[in-house]
């Protein structure tokens, strides 16, 4: 056994040794105390908890050490032999601004009442604070932000917070969702945790210092600072981070990018992703006019006068109809609650890279409006040149229909150009898909509609799940505080993925590239053993059906299954045609052989149904009303069942002696229950049981029938499922709802069972059908049904590299079990057309087949454009960064003296803009660079169709799981050296 496998046990020997040193820091350290500097032993000893080593020193020495230190915690030496708290500000250590740290001023300036409070990242501290009064010295606010602490206001400040803490919050609040109130808690307890010294309330002005300093971090990095009209000339969407990878016209496109050839105008397409977040809701707290924005329009969020004025104009006029699919809460239900100023936020996304677009962000009232909806779909597309855009939307099959119309509605800005130069699709994400009807799972595919790739359309879900945190803390807040703090996490959200493209790319190339060639291949072995005359006329019907969806789309089946129903009905209509010719079997007046059988089936279907209410009704909990309604049940299905035999009996004679011979081997005081008492069907009965072969055809036809239907009924209710979980995800909060929401699944959940179940006892039945009829190859008709094959489409959508892993290291788990129709391997439920009559023959083989083939072929083109579409997003991934590295380089080289709006001349400002800007310029560098070391194999591997190595795994793309060091491939140092960015210059450009 090797320790460093085990790390806990080996600290469980040492655990003593380590209570024992924390003890020991209690102490001095040493029995004689004596300043680390000055030697003295007989003066009073003071060690820092902030500084490394705890060395003791004199209130003297510790000052001189500390000039540049004077936030750190310090403590003192007590007679009675412990270390009690102080503070600098006893030992008389003033801060003295406005002069090199050090240096005292001629004529210093006290700060308000001789008292300061300032927030730092180990406490909040009370100090003495002097401001320079010599000459014409600059405002005290302004003094504080040279010494780097950001004053609480502008007039007269008492409190600040320093620069290091502000970044610290901003960072953990990002990545933790920590609120202000926890963290301004938390550094509260660091000064003063037992409650006995009075820390002062700086809570509201720390909050006022965060949102300021986020707007000025925001403003800085977008270089508002770089223009002379400074953050008053600031545009609407400017400081917002954009998607690398997205199309931007004379950014990261080619100058020729509008005379592609129509095969290749995908490459162009921008993906976008709408959706609702009703988690992001906001109280009815404050105004704009107490809370007003800082940045109104600026970022992600719509401008928020305009936006409202449009609603009060608009939002009356357009008239929403109810959901034609699948009930859809976001269209039908009206979700403001009183008290609510907004019930959640809708936004558009790229969704291809899961980045927050600019203006696209507005609040919600009332449910998912489509006027909401449309003006954040028109405000994220008015500034784009396109000519190919993907919308993805979950309710896209319902908001769609009347889209154009509602928008000649609007004002001419929103007048959306839709003609032959710019086309828009609408499809539905792949998650929510299986929640629609069944004519919208093709339609709106994106599995099935050409030139997207392996999209999923579910980004804009993944972003939602890094911002639905901080949900709890900004429905507290006013109006403007939370647009601001929310753009803030979203701008960080766009950086993150920003950085990470470089390795996101590069692993979703690897894992394409073996997937086009797979199922190119297996496209192509189907393809050779189809008649040509066939995939001919399969081509031309699928080509048609990609540029035109209204018409028959060749991937659903058009052979359907007979229904119950229809199967009794037709032999009704035979009986009725043997009576005319006089050769009915008829043996009772009433009831034919045909209503016999049917009668049987639905008597058996009532027995499943009565044992599952016994099942589920315990002597314990049960009320006497549930057990009187049941016994009432099983005595009205015993006389049923009883009425049903004396006809069976008529119609096979021999059953007579069966169930006599069963009766006397039984005990007669016990009382069958009616759900358990045998049918004795004629697929039940043994060969020696003499039974007309009319029956067994009877029988036959309608068993077919039931499974077909209970297929169907499976489906359904897999589908409704589906929804609910979705719904319950997405809308139900709170206990009452998801207790609600829980009973609606185990209903849905219930129909599931019931129709497997039934599905089931049909196929059992034509198993002992078969035999004595002679039919041979109906199994392929009439699959076994395991429990693995009962699982909604929904999870087959998930392409998730991580889920499939994970499932493969499951015990028995196997990458089939989970991959999506992209890796075909959905459960044959979905795929099967079902049985009867109408499904022998060639005609039904041929159906299968065209479907079949047709799927195939949009398997493997959606891969062969996902890897196109993957190449050259990562050509405008570099293109994007060296572009920002000139614009960055631009701004560096203008060394004229100006300054912005209202501040003073200062040939420092002019520095520090310069300094800035070359820091920029080398940052965007450096990401352009890396992104080519990582990608210098990337035409090489798909060139070679995965036979080569590609850039080697570097620690940043490991998996979080992965215990193991990867070794480094040959190929890094060649790739470093080799990259074709690195000598690139932001003068070539």
């Amino acid at each position: 056994m090797f320790w460093q496998d085990f790390p806990m046990r080996q600290w469980l020997l040492d655990r003593e040794v380590f209570l024992a040193e924390f003890l020991r820091l209690e102490s001095r350290g040493t029995l004689t105390p004596t300043c680390r500097d000055c030697g003295d032993t007989g003066a009073q000893v003071y060690r820092c908890i902030d500084c490394d080593g705890r060395e003791l020193y004199c209130s003297g020495c510790l000052l001189r050490r500390h000039f540049q230190n004077g936030l750190h915690r310090i403590e003192v030496w007590q007679e009675e032999g412990y270390f009690a708290k102080t503070s600098f500000k006893s030992l008389g250590f003033c801060f003295q601004l406005g002069h090199p740290l050090g240096e005292s001023c001629h004529f210093p300036v006290r700060s308000s009442h001789n008292t300061f409070t300032v927030i730092e990242t180990n406490g909040i501290h009370e100090v003495t604070l002097n401001y320079c009064g010599c000459g014409t010295p600059p405002p005290h606010f302004v003094q504080l932000l040279r010494f780097g602490w950001y004053p609480s206001t502008v007039g007269f400040p008492r409190s600040a917070a320093t620069l290091r803490v502000l970044n610290t919050f901003q960072i953990l609040s990002f990545e933790s969702k920590a609120s202000a109130f926890e963290y301004y808690q938390s550094l509260a307890r660091l000064s003063d945790n037992i409650g006995t010294t009075t820390i002062p309330d700086r809570y509201r002005a720390f909050m006022r210092m965060v949102r300021q300093y986020r707007n000025i971090k925001m403003l800085k990095r977008s270089g508002r600072g770089h223009e002379s009209s400074g953050a008053a000339g600031t545009r609407q969407r400017e400081c917002a981070v954009l998607c690398p990878a997205c199309p931007h016209p004379g950014v990261n496109l080619e100058s020729d990018w509008r005379d592609a050839p129509p095969e290749k105008r995908f490459l162009y397409t921008l993906f976008l992703g709408m959706d609702a977040n009703f988690r992001l809701k906001r109280k009815m707290v404050s105004n704009n006019a107490s809370d007003p924005s800082l940045s109104n329009g600026w970022a992600y969020f719509v401008h928020e006068s305009e936006f409202k004025e449009f609603l009060n104009t608009f939002g009356t006029l357009v008239i929403q109809e109810p959901s034609t699919c699948s009930n859809h809460n976001a269209v039908n239900k009206e979700r403001g609650k009183d008290g609510l100023a907004a019930s959640g936020a809708g936004t558009v996304d790229c969704t291809r890279h899961d980045m927050k677009r600019p203006s696209s962000v507005g609040d919600l009232q009332k449910g998912e409006r489509y006027v909401n909806m449309d003006y954040l779909f028109c405000s994220s597309v008015e500034l784009e040149e396109l000519v190919e855009v993907v919308i993805s939307y979950d309710i896209a099959c319902q908001w769609s229909i009347n889209l154009w119309e509602r928008l000649k509605i609007y004002p001419s800005w929103m007048h959306v150009n839709h003609d032959s130069s710019t086309s828009y699709r609408f499809l539905v994400p792949k998650f929510h898909l299986p929640a629609h009807v069944l004519k919208c799972q093709t339609k709106y595919s994106f599995n099935f509609n050409p030139k997207v790739g392996r999209t999923d359309g579910e980004g804009i879900e993944r972003g939602w799940a890094h911002i639905n945190p901080i949900a709890s803390s900004t429905r507290e807040m006013g109006p403007g505080a939370r647009r601001d703090t929310l753009d803030d996490h979203f701008g960080d959200w766009n950086w993150k993925k920003t950085v990470k493209l470089a390795t996101i790319l590069l692993k979703r190339i690897t894992d394409a590239v073996p997937e086009m060639v797979e199922h190119r291949e297996l496209h192509k072995a189907l393809t050779e053993r189809l008649p040509a005359e066939d995939v001919s006329l399969w081509e031309v019907e699928l080509s048609a059906w990609e540029k035109d969806t209204s018409l028959p789309n060749p991937m659903e089946t058009r052979v359907k299954a007979l229904s119950q129903n229809a199967v009794r009905l037709q032999l009704a209509d035979e009986e009725h045609a043997d009576a005319s010719l006089g050769v009915a079997y008829v043996m009772h007046e009433e009831i034919s052989a045909s209503h016999l059988i049917s009668m049987g089936i639905d008597l058996e279907e009532s027995q499943r149904q009565t044992a599952m209410t016994a099942a589920s009704l315990s002597s314990t909990t049960a009320t006497d009303k549930q057990k009187t309604n049941l016994k009432l049940r099983m005595s009205t299905l015993k006389r049923k069942i009883e009425a049903w035999i004396e006809v069976q009996h008529m119609y096979i004679p021999s059953l007579r002696m069966v169930r006599a011979r069963a009766h006397d081997a039984m005990d007669e005081q016990l009382e069958i229950p009616a759900h358990e008492v045998l049918l004795r069907l004629p697929s039940s009965l043994t060969s020696t049981t003499p039974c007309d072969m009319r029956l067994l055809s009877i029988e036959w036809k309608l068993r077919q029938a039931q499974a077909s239907n209970a297929l169907d009924d499976l489906r359904e209710g897999l589908r409704l499922r589906s929804y609910v979980l979705i719904d319950k995800a997405r809308f139900q909060h709170g206990q009452v709802a998801n207790t609600r929401a829980n009973t609606i699944v185990v209903r849905c959940q219930a129909k599931v069972n019931a129709a497997a179940n039934r599905y089931c006892a049909a196929r059992s039945a034509l198993a002992g059908l078969a035999p004595r009829l002679g039919v041979e190859g109906w199994e392929n008709l009439v699959p076994e049904l395991k429990k693995g094959d009962i699982r909604a489409a929904a999870a087959e959508d998930d392409d998730s590299e991580k889920a499939r892993k994970k499932q493969r290291r499951k015990p028995g788990g196997t990458e089939k079990e989970v991959a999506s129709e992209g890796h075909r391997m959905l459960s044959w439920i979905w795929r099967h057309a079902g049985v009867g009559e109408q499904m022998h023959g060639d005609g039904a083989l041929h159906d299968i087949l065209r479907v079949e083939w047709c799927k195939s072929r949009a398997r493997q083109d959606r891969w062969r454009e996902e890897v196109e579409l993957l190449q050259e997003e990562m050509r405008r991934v570099q293109q994007f960064l060296l572009h920002r590295a000139a614009t960055w380089s631009k701004r560096a080289a203008d060394l004229a003296s100006w300054c912005l709006p209202n501040v003073p001349a200062d040939p420092l400002f002019d520095a520090g803009r310069v300094a800035f800007a070359l820091n920029q310029q080398e940052q965007f560098l450096m990401m352009a660079r890396h992104c080519g070391m990582l990608w210098c194999n990337v035409a090489k591997y798909v060139q070679s169709e995965g036979r080569c190595d590609i850039v080697p795994r570097s620690s940043s793309m490991r998996e979080e799981d992965d215990g193991e060091d990867d070794e480094v491939s040959p190929l890094q140092d060649e790739a470093e050296h080799n990259a074709p960015l690195g000598s690139i210059s932001v003068d070539a450009l």
